[in-house]
């Protein structure tokens, strides 16, 4: 229990001091910087352990508890501060990054980062007069401590021995890492890609579509019967709605999740059903989206633009809507143009106006005050003011032909009908034009059936435009705008931390190759985050993707202790083989306790329930599979390589060197 203690204390103090740090930088106790701080419970106690093991181990090699403080925290203290400033340089890109990331995942990124350089600092200071004061001598420790020092013991040995054989077939080692390396743009192929993983949070949107020919009162009609039909739903609380006359969009709030037993997706499926009762609307209900700042839109909007006309546009984009229905991928798909518009033309016979006298101007401003909204003047009734705006009742506006039945006065006084001077006409023309990026433009909207996520539709809309019509542009708007960026940016960020790391490697290792030997067990822990992905336990999105640039980090430390001491085994003689074989022996146990500890961390996240899981869930599961997966490999995988690319001095050389700086100091 005093060797338990000692890394324990750190978790206290690296959170304490973290919420300090929280309140410096200006940032609040929110969702994520709790997640930043469950997170860090796992890893702040990474360093300590790596201490307080090596303390350890001096203590059972004889030495006294003091003399073994100091001169295991000499021998660690390099890769300690190697450990903690990579997972700094990990988070560091994140905080000062833009876009949807930055802004949410700022706080996230800099808070973890806060917590891992206080345990650093805390492992090198704190643990090392821990260890000197709390630990005994090693004929001192209890049975229990002798029983788990016997199992590691035979564990330890069937290590090295399994381990030397992969080193004598390095070559076969290699071979099966290249085939792991080969296989990750495979796996990542069969991985399901979104924006975020879908959340109960509370809140279905409804977007409703109207007949071309409504007005805003035939469209207000009904709405109060969706109103209506919502109201017969107990977990329904209260609802909202933007109402125009061409689109209906809008939400209703459910109770809170912890009152209520079904599910976000159960209650959407009955409200659609109730509203697929409606029969002058058009109306799809989805589950609002899994980050703040939603889109007024579904979630899949792809453009398509072209210089062609608007008839050739629309004739492209049912091509495409033909083939996206037959697809079995959207639940719902639909586009925003359409030549389904009713409109009326008034045609005036001039020549019979000005022989009854009557101008332009008077037809105009008889239509004008018949059918139009505009505003007058103004009244007050007992302190409100209120509009005036000349219409004709609505009975005598609803049709073409009430236009030919407005009088007009002659200049001889008398009243005529108007259909005496103008021709009524009608004709179709689109419900809107829309230009994206100065070119005539569609919009393709809808959502996709479970399991298909946003990645899929989009990328199946992309190969049917590129099929279809080969010059046309795609674009996107919306959360499907914001899922190319962020996917897009993800790689640049993912580049950036990997050569910040190897720059801050480079510094401690003062070698351009030893950083390069750590930097091999990252697509191996990649390779054990993306397979779960791959077989549908998650999906790609904004979560996973901070989950795999933390798994940089973390499994980076696992190099760093080989390495070293490797290094230092080598440089005191030993062969290159019998170095990195006594070094990935001897740092066995902190790594199998790191991730163990970082695993265990990470557990609550993968057992989380309730609003928010999903989200949760997947940065635990990146973690857990990455660091588990990536652990096994790299104990193989990293000392066969250490062989083959090492920058260590050869004991030859070194002492080669030694002897030209003792001559050049002498003379």
């Amino acid at each position: 229990l005093r060797v338990v203690t000692i890394p324990i204390i750190a978790i206290p103090l690296s959170l304490i001091s973290v919420l300090f740090l929280i309140w410096v930088m200006g940032f609040s106790i929110n969702l994520l910087t709790l997640l930043a701080m469950v997170v860090a419970i796992g890893l702040v106690v990474d360093d300590a352990i790596v201490v307080t093991e090596n303390v350890h181990r001096h203590i059972e090699n004889g030495d006294p508890p003091f003399h073994a403080a100091i001169k295991g925290a000499r021998e660690v203290s390099l890769p300690v501060m190697a450990m903690t400033l990579t997972l700094v340089a990990v988070y560091l890109p994140i905080g000062f990054l833009g876009g949807l990331t930055g802004i949410l995942f700022s706080e996230f990124a800099l808070t973890l980062a806060g917590a891992v350089f206080i345990s650093g600092v805390l492992a090198l200071v704190l643990s090392p007069m821990m260890c000197a004061y709390l630990l005994k001598d090693h004929d001192q420790q209890g049975p229990v401590a002798d029983w788990l020092d016997a199992k590691f013991h035979k564990l330890h040995l069937a290590y090295e021995t399994l381990l030397d054989k992969c080193l004598k077939h390095r070559g076969a080692v290699m071979l099966f890492a290249a085939g792991i390396f080969m296989s990750l743009p495979v796996i990542y192929l069969f991985s399901q890609s979104e924006l975020a993983p879908e959340e109960d949070s509370g809140s279905i949107f409804a977007v409703a579509k109207p007949p071309d020919y409504s007005s805003l009162d035939y469209t207000t009609y009904f709405l109060d019967e969706m109103v209506n039909a919502w109201r017969t739903i107990p977990e329904a609380s209260h609802s909202w709605q933007v109402n125009e006359p061409s689109s209906v969009f809008g939400g209703i709030e459910l109770i809170p999740w912890e009152s209520r037993e079904r599910t976000l997706e159960e209650i959407r499926q009955e409200m659609q059903a109730k509203y697929d009762k409606i029969s002058g609307l058009e109306i799809f209900t989805f589950a609002s989206g899994g980050l703040p700042g939603a889109s007024s839109g579904m979630p899949i909007q792809f453009v398509l633009s072209s210089n062609s006309d608007y008839r050739e546009l629309d004739r492209i984009s049912d091509e495409i809507l033909a083939e996206a229905r037959q697809s079995g991928i959207f639940a719902f798909v639909t586009k925003d143009l359409r030549y389904s518009r009713p409109e009326i033309s008034v045609a005036i016979d001039r020549e019979l106006a000005a022989r009854l006298g009557i101008s332009m101007r008077d037809i105009g401003e008889t239509l004008q005050i018949m059918l139009g909204e505009a505003e007058t003047n103004r009244f007050s009734i007992e302190g409100r003011s209120y509009k005036v705006i000349p219409q004709a009742a609505r009975d005598f506006r609803l049709t073409k032909e009430w236009l030919e039945r407005y009088y007009l006065r002659t200049s001889g006084g008398e009243l005529v009908p108007m259909s005496t001077v103008i021709n009524v006409g009608k004709r179709i023309e689109p419900n809107n034009l829309k230009q994206y990026q100065q070119l005539n433009s569609a919009t393709i909207e809808g959502f996709v059936i479970p399991p298909n996520t946003l990645g899929d539709g989009l990328d199946f809309l992309e190969k049917t435009l590129a099929e279809v019509a080969p010059g046309y542009r795609a674009g996107y708007e919306g959360e499907s705008r914001r899922f190319i960026e962020e996917s897009q940016g993800f790689l640049a960020l993912f580049a950036t931390s990997l050569i910040f790391i190897y720059l801050v490697l480079s510094a401690q290792f003062n070698s351009f190759r030893d950083p390069l030997i750590v930097l091999i067990s990252v697509p191996l822990s990649i390779f054990g985050a993306i397979v779960p992905i791959a077989l549908g336990l998650a999906t790609l999105n904004i979560y996973t993707q901070v989950g795999l640039l933390t798994l940089i980090g973390l499994i980076s430390k696992h190099g760093i202790l080989i390495v070293d001491f490797a290094n230092k085994k080598f440089e005191s003689g030993l062969s290159r083989h019998q170095a990195v074989l006594e070094a990935a022996a001897l740092r066995l146990r902190p790594i199998l306790m790191t991730t163990f500890a970082t695993v265990l961390g990470v557990l609550p996240l993968l057992l989380a329930f309730g609003a928010g899981a999903n989200s949760r869930f997947a940065i635990g599961l990146m973690i857990a599979a990455g660091m588990s997966v990536g652990t096994l490999f790299t104990l193989f995988v990293l000392p066969a390589f250490y062989l083959i690319v090492s920058d260590s001095l050869s004991p030859t050389k070194k002492s080669e060197r030694e002897e030209t700086e003792s001559l050049s100091s002498t003379a």
